[in-house]
């Protein structure tokens, strides 16, 4: 079964079919998915620029990580459930549009990033973690983590207006 063939058939499961159809379900989805990005984006901004060098100088990074990520784990959790079922009402149209794959592609990516940080440059958080401005393989990880999270949120935002229907 191919792809499309696997969101074809999802698209008719009743319980696709009872959350596209829902006049309070879907809605509900869609604002908890956007709340759960704004709680998760906004940590990972915060921890972003301190990786950058741009705000919390004097506050050690671990201090911060360690204060953050449990707040924007609980976010992204939110999210990816909340954005699972999104595509889970409307799995057909959301698979072929291109905003969609271009987000899971940048969200693909933004992971990768996270995971090289956490298993290289963060393990080595002691010997830099009081700098004002922390070494440049962290401000990269972190420019780039900003980078695609605009990029994601703008190409999420744009599956609404797909002109290549």
């Amino acid at each position: 079964m191919s792809l499309l063939g696997f969101c074809e058939w999802l698209a008719k499961t009743p319980w696709s079919i009872e959350l596209h159809e829902s006049i309070w379900a879907y809605p509900i989805v869609e604002s908890v998915h956007v709340l759960s990005l704004c709680l998760f984006l906004g940590l990972t901004t915060m921890l972003d620029l301190r990786l950058l060098g741009v705000t919390m100088r004097g506050t050690p990074l671990s201090e911060v990580a360690g204060r953050l990520i449990p707040w924007a784990t609980a976010g992204f959790v939110l999210m990816v459930v909340s954005g699972a079922l999104l595509f889970y009402a409307i799995p057909v149209r959301t698979f072929q549009n291109i905003f969609f794959r271009v987000k899971v592609a940048m969200l693909i990516l933004s992971g990768l990033n996270a995971w090289f940080f956490h298993s290289t440059v963060y393990r080595r958080v002691a010997e830099w973690d009081l700098d004002p401005v922390p070494p440049k393989r962290a401000r990269v990880a972190g420019g780039l983590s900003l980078t695609l999270w605009a990029g994601i949120v703008v190409a999420g935002r744009m599956i609404a207006y797909n002109w290549f229907d």
